[in-house]
């Protein structure tokens, strides 16, 4: 008989398109060998150019669909994107409570959509910071983000490596501050840990505008290697390459910011 795969809980809002959100999530968990668990947060009306409608879920039966995955399943990591509001916030807060503190949770500040419109209500994003960043064991933030949980801009690498460490250090969490949203030529991340090592990825920007869902599937592909027992500098350099693989396989669908190509990734972890 097999191993069995890990366990992988995605906490994210649904995407009528597919690209981005839930739908983005379960590809990218079971291409990298996971059982995918879903807890659906809101729901969208969206495509490539932009969010046309979103109605949040009730807080108290997404603390439910957590319940129902984990109590009778059980988890292995959790990935959490687009949480729309304070009350769904306090309800994954409240259910991560009754989590083992072992098990990896990777938390995608998900509050802009690629295309630019946004996912969060503005008055939520104390209640994250308070509540949640001390639960996670990764928080991603893309620039845009990172900006907005430090208070300023952040024109240079230094100056976002300088914003990482502080998230990581007030949070006690690792912290992987993406450069995709800046115009150099190369995309430059950084991963902070807590009381390690930093470590840089440096690679080429693909020449496309079909980046629809890449920091969902970043994620999920960070929380499903963990769950496979990676280490984090590891699990994130390969979920690097899933993303990358998966932007470069994009079906060209759609007329602006179009899905990626989970389907034609075949990544070993």
């Amino acid at each position: 008989m097999s191993r069995q795969p890990p366990r992988i809980l995605a906490i994210a809002g649904s995407d009528s398109s597919g690209g981005a959100g839930i739908q983005a999530d379960i590809k990218t968990i079971t291409m990298l060998g996971g059982y995918a668990m879903t807890a659906i947060t809101a729901v969208t009306a969206q495509n490539s150019v932009g969010v046309q409608g979103i109605t949040p879920l009730d807080g108290a039966f997404v603390g439910q669909q957590i319940a129902s995955a984990i109590d009778d399943i059980g988890v292995d990591a959790i990935k959490i994107g687009m949480l729309q509001n304070e009350d769904i916030i306090l309800a994954v807060a409240n259910a991560l409570e009754e989590i083992d503190p072992q098990v990896p949770i990777v938390l995608d500040p998900v509050m802009v959509a690629t295309s630019g419109a946004p996912l969060v209500v503005q008055d939520a994003v104390a209640t994250m910071r308070e509540r949640l960043f001390t639960k996670a064991r990764l928080l991603t933030p893309n620039l845009p983000e990172l900006e907005l949980l430090a208070g300023k801009q952040l024109r240079t690498t230094e100056l976002v490596r300088e914003a990482a460490e502080d998230l990581a250090r007030h949070y006690g969490c690792d912290v992987l501050a993406k450069g995709g949203h800046t115009a150099d030529e190369r995309i430059i991340d950084v991963l902070v840990p807590v009381g390690g090592r930093m470590a840089q990825f440096d690679d080429a920007r693909i020449d496309t505008r079909h980046t629809h869902g890449t920091g969902c599937t970043l994620s999920s592909a960070i929380a499903t290697l963990l769950g496979h027992g990676q280490p984090m500098e590891h699990a994130v350099r390969l979920a690097r390459r899933f993303v990358r693989e998966a932007i470069e396989n994009a079906p060209g669908f759609g007329d602006g910011a179009g899905p990626l190509g989970h389907q034609a990734v075949r990544l070993k972890s």
